[in-house]
């Protein structure tokens, strides 16, 4: 296969099949992707913001929304045309925080169940056309989380006193948690082999979860009632302090 690798930064693209430069908030990059021959897209660009939603700037929330599922359409739309040629399919990586949203996590999971929504009326649109497949992670090492956490700090050290009383210690001990990601959770190379699958399978599926902590999330928001899972969450949140 031919790998087209979207990159902001071109250093980035050493080592990386075919690196294009792709911003995907800049409307002349993705307008260039026009011009691709496609069999598959695969959109997995993403920001994490993370807030109380008391006190987080709504310029915060609509960047969040703009990278994670707004921009995301747009390559669709831009990739399309040649999609529909081949008859191919479109992988959109969405998360376990796309079904169960963790408190402070409320930004970052507004996009991915946005873009669960996006991915579940694309998938019956294109029907026949183009496959749609959602992966939805849970932990993976990858710098997003790192990047995540710098800018929560940054936004929480911004807000007023009352929001560093009434959330100093959720937010710590939510940072604390998002920190092991990088090494706690499951190699790069294990979400890319299921996307691979979602790609060249025969019958590829509509969802894959990746991850024991998403399978599990994901049962048991199926079968709790929403208060239940709020206790189950807020003692898992309470056993970490």
């Amino acid at each position: 296969m031919t790998v087209y690798a979207g990159v902001r930064n071109p250093a980035d693209g050493v080592g990386l099949g075919h690196p294009i430069t792709l911003d995907i908030t800049n409307a002349d990059d993705v307008a260039s992707l026009r011009e691709l021959s496609l069999d598959g897209l695969v959109n997995n660009a993403g920001i994490a913001v993370t807030s109380p939603l008391e006190y987080v700037p709504l310029d915060e929330l609509r960047r969040q929304l703009e990278v994670n599922t707004v921009a995301q359409l747009a390559v669709i739309q831009a990739c399309l045309p040649a999609l529909r040629r081949a008859r191919g399919r479109i992988v959109n990586l969405t998360s376990i925080s796309g079904l169960v949203v963790l408190p402070l996590y409320g930004p970052y999971a507004a996009s991915k169940y946005a873009f669960e929504a996006l991915s579940d009326a694309l998938r019956r649109e294109l029907r026949g056309a183009v496959h749609v497949s959602i992966v939805e992670p849970g932990a993976i090492a990858t710098p997003i989380w790192d990047r995540g956490s710098a800018t929560a700090d940054a936004l929480f050290a911004a807000m007023p006193p009352d929001a560093q009383e009434r959330y100093g210690e959720l937010v710590t001990t939510m940072r604390a948690e998002a920190k092991k990601q990088p090494v706690e959770g499951l190699p790069p190379e294990v979400v890319a082999n299921v996307i691979a699958k979602a790609l060249t399978a025969k019958r590829p599926r509509s969802r894959y979860l990746i991850g024991r902590d998403a399978k599990v999330s994901a049962r048991l928001a199926r079968v709790l009632p929403g208060r239940a899972m709020d206790a189950v969450l807020a003692a898992a949140i309470r056993s970490r302090r």
